[in-house]
């Protein structure tokens, strides 16, 4: 098992030096030159060749690009052109946000996405088969951003019982802690903050957990209705064990494996793809910060960003693969480790 996650770790790294690539280039060619933005259009020629010089921008891109890489490497992924903050400083001040959303729309697709998927397999063919399939298609067509808008108007324009923005009211903000206002909410006994927390992460959370949702029901459906048909099933059927029982004991347990690589693969997608849902909801996470810094062409933030997700990305990759090992005794990584 060492000699694999050790394999697998190596294997990454040309996938990180192609995501650093990509970033590196897309931002260069396809973004606006940052000098008028972060100095202002009123900015002489001279004073943004200056501010050019000095943040490297007139250096061949080669040598840029290995700037960047070197001090990737070295854990420096450079300063805001705004704030002059180091880049993984501002990362990290506000990935929290995006992990708690992440947490808890991944609880939301899970479970809804799991309890859907089983009664769509035990009731085959019937009106709540039928239900639970068109609910998946919904949830897999639906755009997040409309989904959003959607649960603005209702929830929060039409009957005023949730927040539409914002992750906290700024009076009940915790201090200190893991940055998680749930946990840290719920750690230091203060329940009216950690209301006011739970109140505003359900909308952006229900919005951001519809497509996760959809994508476990459909495979919770697929692995429940071939493990129904597994010998030993029919065995415990035979045998006169309550049909709850067969499901809950016998088929629940074996077709969970799959559904367990689908669901981790999505929290990675989650936690690197929250950008729309954090922008419709104000939402203070990492991917609003980015895409902000997208529009101010700031570099070394989208850079930084970027690679962190494609490293957080990767590394939920290799915890799933080796948790669905343990769940599965069958399995064996004896070939990979030749």
């Amino acid at each position: 098992m060492l000699k694999y996650i050790l394999k697998r770790i190596l294997q990454a790294i040309p996938v990180l030096l192609g995501v650093s690539v990509i970033v590196f280039l897309i931002m260069r060619v396809f973004s606006a030159d940052p000098a008028p933005v972060v100095l202002g259009q009123h900015a002489t020629p001279e004073a943004m060749q200056a501010w050019r010089d000095a943040q490297g921008l007139n250096d061949p891109i080669i040598v840029q690009y290995f700037d960047f890489l070197f001090g990737a490497i070295r854990g420096d992924l450079g300063e805001s052109y705004y704030t002059h903050t180091p880049v993984l400083q501002e990362l990290m001040a506000r990935f929290p946000a995006t992990v708690e959303l992440a947490l808890v729309a991944i609880v939301i697709a899970a479970v809804v996405g799991i309890a859907l998927g089983v009664l769509s397999a035990t009731h085959k063919n019937t009106a709540i088969d039928g239900i639970a399939t068109i609910l998946a298609l919904v949830g897999v067509s639906m755009p997040i951003f409309w989904l959003g808008v959607l649960l603005i108007i209702l929830f929060a324009g039409v009957l005023h019982v949730l927040p539409s923005s914002g992750r906290i009211d700024p009076l009940l903000q915790p201090v200190g802690g893991t940055g998680l206002y749930l946990l840290d909410t719920l750690l230091s006994g203060d329940f009216e903050a950690f209301g006011d927390a739970l109140s505003h992460i359900i909308l952006p959370a229900l919005a951001l957990s519809m497509y996760s949702m959809a994508v476990i029901t459909r495979m919770t459906r697929s692995s429940m209705l071939e493990t129904l048909n597994e010998d030993y099933v029919r065995t415990a059927r035979a045998k006169g064990l309550k049909l709850g029982r067969v499901h809950r004991h016998h088929a629940l347990r074996c077709a969970m494996l799959p559904v367990t690589t689908v669901i981790g693969l999505q929290l990675g997608s989650l936690l690197g793809g929250a950008m729309l849902t954090e922008t419709v909801f104000a939402w203070p996470g990492l991917g609003k910060y980015v895409v902000d810094c997208i529009l101010k062409s700031d570099f070394p933030v989208v850079q930084g960003a970027v690679l962190l997700i494609g490293v957080i990305f990767i590394a939920i990759n290799l915890i799933v693969d080796v948790v669905y090992a343990y769940l599965d005794p069958r399995i064996t990584y004896a070939k990979e480790e030749g």
